[in-house]
């Protein structure tokens, strides 16, 4: 919008111009040396009156103006069509989640995983390992996260071990899984917690969660009272990552702990 409205001052602004420079010209200045037309402008016949020179102008740029509000237009059109279709598709995807998630118990045990739900008419928690397909591991990987940020714990669990089943090598599979035990350990599963954050370590080592990992498994023995192991994995977690945000959270916990 900030380039139509641009073209619209210069709609406003050239004939001002226009008609400053007829009127130094008028004054004697040499007309052969200077063009009152506008860049990208056709060449004036130079029998054309100055007031006529200004009225083609601003056909032009009326002209331009048109075909920019055209442009604007469909551009806009197309905006709005391509986000109600990502916003279906998410509302579908987001009713596939609950769906299967309705039929999963309610707290996963350590070593049980809740049942998945169905994209493309398959349970995913039976599906054979898909192609990679980078546009929907983004779209199934945003649709569980927006069920951790309201707090839809159970049916976020469900999704993110649907999308490592189903993607277990995505860009996103190391933060699915990181998530995973972030979620568990908010239902209070420390052992199906520490077990999904082993996994990040042991199936994407060098993930950048590494030093969050670390420190979460401290926080799982810490809220065991296993103040020994606790101590280790915060230890772990200065040594390897010592600049971290991480870091600072092992150290403040270290001096809480007996």
């Amino acid at each position: 919008m900030s380039v139509l409205r641009g073209v619209c001052l210069a709609a406003v602004l050239v004939p001002s111009l226009a008609l400053a420079q007829v009127q130094v010209d008028d004054r004697g200045a040499d007309r052969g040396s200077r063009s009152t037309s506008p860049v990208n402008t056709p060449a004036v016949p130079s029998d054309v009156s100055p007031q006529g020179q200004l009225l083609q102008q601003m056909y032009q740029l009326q002209q331009e103006v048109s075909m920019l509000r055209g442009m604007m237009e469909e551009q806009d059109h197309r905006l709005r069509r391509m986000e109600e279709e990502q916003q279906a598709r998410y509302e579908d995807l987001d009713r596939r989640i609950q769906s299967g998630a309705a039929s999963a118990p309610q707290t996963a045990s350590a070593g049980e995983l809740p049942d998945a739900p169905v994209v493309d008419d398959e349970p995913l928690g039976v599906a054979a390992v898909a192609e990679p397909d980078p546009e929907r591991e983004k779209l199934l990987y945003d649709a569980a996260f927006d069920l951790v940020r309201q707090r839809q714990f159970t049916q976020a669990i469900a999704a993110y071990t649907a999308f490592l089943r189903r993607y277990p090598e995505s860009d996103y599979a190391g933060n699915a899984q990181y998530w995973l035990g972030e979620l568990y350990l908010a239902e209070s599963d420390l052992e199906a917690s520490e077990q999904a954050f082993q996994r990040v370590l042991s199936r994407y080592p060098g993930h950048r969660k590494e030093a969050d990992t670390l420190y979460k498994l401290g926080d799982v023995e810490r809220r065991r009272e296993n103040h020994a192991r606790a101590r280790e994995w915060y230890q772990r977690v200065l040594a390897d990552h010592p600049n971290s945000s991480a870091a600072q959270l092992a150290r403040r916990d270290l001096n809480t702990l007996n």
